[in-house]
């Protein structure tokens, strides 16, 4: 089926899924979140779980959102406010763009994404955009970021982001922020326009993954979530790429 979006066109028997699966054994994690795992249900003769003699797999679940998976977030995350990820995103389909940065390194070795490396290279048209970082090896899906300091974005690669009317910030990292930065969180703050003028439907998704194989270019992307009201969800965004585009940049 092919499928008509502002001027493109996009397969959607060829889809890409660019989250990271939630499950159990060698996983991702960051922030120190527990392990992400699935214990069956007991109750009395009940056991809910086929391997064990059970007539069903019936399981609670126990995760972090923010810190085993690829989840999206609404402004909630930094705020105290009733807003909810459910009641924040409403539309789950977007133009978007793919571009591959390799973070720049600051003398005391910090490595950031700048305001300078995404300058004149969006497209007019995007809602929303899809950061791949460098290396991009695939121990990104089982990684244990904590206490290794990861890239992060620029409070000012963040507001030039929000004056260019994307909505939609997905990135192959724990945070846009750095792991220890003393509670000023300055690229949330800065993305989301808080405490200014909140920007209610804007999203941060993080831990996605893209392989090598998809070249940066114009995406439709469709950002699935759960029903969570909450400040974040797990989420699968799904992208396609176009079959035909007009000129990529302005």
């Amino acid at each position: 089926m092919i499928l008509h979006y502002k001027n493109y066109q996009f397969d959607l028997r060829s889809p890409l899924d660019i989250s990271i699966a939630l499950h159990e054994g060698e996983q991702l994690n960051c922030y120190y979140a527990p392990p992400f795992r699935t214990e069956a249900f007991v109750s009395g003769n009940f056991i809910g779980d086929i391997k064990e003699g059970g007539l069903l797999n019936y399981k609670n679940v126990f995760f972090n959102p923010h810190g085993n998976g690829t989840h999206t977030e609404c402004y909630a995350h930094i705020s105290d406010t009733d807003l909810t990820i459910n009641k924040a995103l409403k539309q789950f389909h977007f133009l978007s763009q793919l571009i591959t940065i390799s973070p720049e390194v600051l003398d005391n070795g910090d490595r950031i994404i700048t305001k300078s490396q995404l300058e004149g290279k969006l497209n007019s048209d995007i809602e929303a955009i899809i950061i791949r970082t460098t290396p991009n090896a695939e121990e990104k899906l089982i990684k244990n970021y904590n206490k290794t300091n990861p890239p992060y974005v620029e409070a000012a690669c963040a507001t030039y982001l929000r004056e260019q009317n994307i909505n939609h910030l997905l990135i192959d990292l724990p945070s846009v922020d750095k792991e220890v930065d003393g509670g000023k969180l300055a690229a949330h703050h800065a993305f989301w326009n808080i405490p200014e003028n909140p920007r209610k439907n804007a999203t941060i998704t993080e831990l996605i993954f893209v392989p090598d194989s998809n070249a940066d270019g114009i995406y439709l992307l469709n950002l699935q979530i759960a029903s969570f009201e909450m400040d974040v969800t797990p989420s699968k965004p799904v992208i396609y790429s176009a079959l035909s585009v007009k000129q990529p940049y302005n």
